[in-house]
């Protein structure tokens, strides 16, 4: 009997699968070549397309496909430039993987979004990865600009502070937008969560794409509320359910605790042990 097979999509362009395989770690590797022609050479900054040979085999880690942790597994084309003086070579760049990057560029998104109501080191546990792993991840998509081009329409836009350590106040700023076929994207990674940076976003959206913005989802922070208010004063602001959840739970739990200490007072101690065992963890996640 033929074993069943399922197509997943690499989500990166120009490549070609050549090999399949599960490591004994239950990892998925993936052998890939490309099949895009040509780069820019280092030096003059011209197109190339004279082939010189193939860099070392690198592995990079992509999204997971079913729950495993898979790699591409590729080696980068080098081309040489003849009008440069001593016909220096380049490896030639691609579009879905940063220069001295462990991941694809899918990856590193799919890693940014792993951190909406979480920490890095959240992330970094959860992924098992590297916690600076995660943190260049972040610093990559900091230093990137925005391709306002490619979108017509940006729909729903979320902001989410993510906390670079726990217990720390350095915050940094998740920027996405759902667009009108349901796709999440990552617009931007702002450096920290004050007013005058999320002013300064939301001014460089280009004027064709604030009209096609309908609605910001934030939590309750008053920076994002406000920015929004100042600059996108057609849109509805909806505060994020999580922070909403948070809200009730944390209230009704300091009601349980004012009932718990006025009840120890009046109880005899017997029915109040009782009564406190009802109100324990289990009762408290009922709140979430």
């Amino acid at each position: 009997m033929p074993r069943a097979q399922v197509t997943v999509p690499l989500d990166i362009p120009d490549v070609r699968v050549l090999k399949t395989e599960i490591n004994k770690d239950g990892e998925l590797i993936i052998t890939i070549e490309s099949t895009k022609e040509g780069t820019i050479c280092r030096q003059c900054g011209q197109e190339i397309r004279k082939p010189h040979g193939y860099d070392e085999w690198t592995t990079i880690r992509h999204l997971p496909v079913f729950g495993r942790p898979s790699y591409l597994r590729y080696r980068p084309r080098r081309y040489q430039c003849m009008e440069c003086e001593g016909h220096p070579t380049t490896t030639q760049r691609l579009d879905w993987r940063e220069s001295n990057s462990p991941h694809s560029m899918a990856y590193d998104n799919h890693l940014l979004l792993q951190l909406v109501n979480a920490t890095v080191e959240d992330v970094s546990i959860k992924e098992g990865v590297a916690y600076d792993c995660v943190l260049c991840a972040l610093e990559r998509r900091i230093s990137a600009r925005v391709d306002w081009g490619q979108y017509t329409a940006l729909g729903v836009v979320g902001m989410d502070e993510i906390a670079l350590k726990k217990g720390h106040r350095n915050f940094v700023v998740i920027v996405t937008a759902r667009l009108a076929e349901g796709r999440l994207v990552i617009l931007a990674v702002l450096p920290d969560r004050q007013k005058n940076t999320v002013i300064e976003f939301l001014r460089s959206i280009p004027q064709r794409l604030q009209q096609t913005i309908h609605t910001v989802c934030c939590d309750m922070y008053e920076g994002f509320s406000e920015a929004v208010r100042e600059e996108l004063k057609h849109v509805r602001i909806v505060i994020d359910r999580f922070h909403v959840a948070r809200a009730y739970r944390d209230g009704l739990d300091n009601l349980r605790k004012q009932e718990l200490g006025r009840l120890k007072k009046e109880l005899p101690a017997t029915e109040y042990k009782q009564l406190k065992a009802a109100c324990g963890p289990c009762a408290r996640s009922l709140l979430i």
